[in-house]
């Protein structure tokens, strides 16, 4: 069976008992379903761009990360301006997620518009699944 349940993140996104270390960190709203013929992550990123995002793929596991600011970017902002109130803060942000065996990694896309990341992650079909046949001894 390939259901959501081997589509877990390694990360606790979203979730009360998540560590301690990412209480306080910015971690995207995640929504991720099954088709036939597809596994769909759609990410919500508000205030980030398709520039501000990372994603790679390493022995199944599917890395979607912020991009560092350059410090001399941070320092020449401080320099500008100065916040009087500052609520929206586009914090970085790592998320991983453990994919199943049947995907065609090397026919992942990822699409960014209005805010929403969306990874189709299509699927070998047939992969991992077959029929044995019993013999009489």
């Amino acid at each position: 069976m390939y259901g959501l349940s081997l589509f877990d993140p390694l990360f606790e996104n979203g979730c009360s008992n998540r560590p301690a270390y990412r209480a306080n960190s910015f971690v995207p709203k995640v929504d991720a379903k099954e088709t036939k013929n597809a596994y769909i992550l759609d990410m919500d990123l508000p205030g980030f761009t398709e520039n501000d995002i990372e994603i790679d793929l390493k022995d199944s596991i599917l890395r979607i990360a912020s991009k560092e600011k350059d410090a001399d970017k941070k320092a020449e902002e401080k320099e500008e301006f100065q916040w009087l109130i500052h609520e929206r803060k586009n914090e970085s942000f790592e998320s991983r997620f453990s994919l199943p065996q049947d995907i065609d990694a090397e026919s992942i896309n990822a699409v960014f518009k209005n805010g929403v990341l969306t990874i189709t992650i299509p699927r070998k079909l047939g992969v991992g699944s077959r029929k044995i046949n019993i013999s009489a001894a």
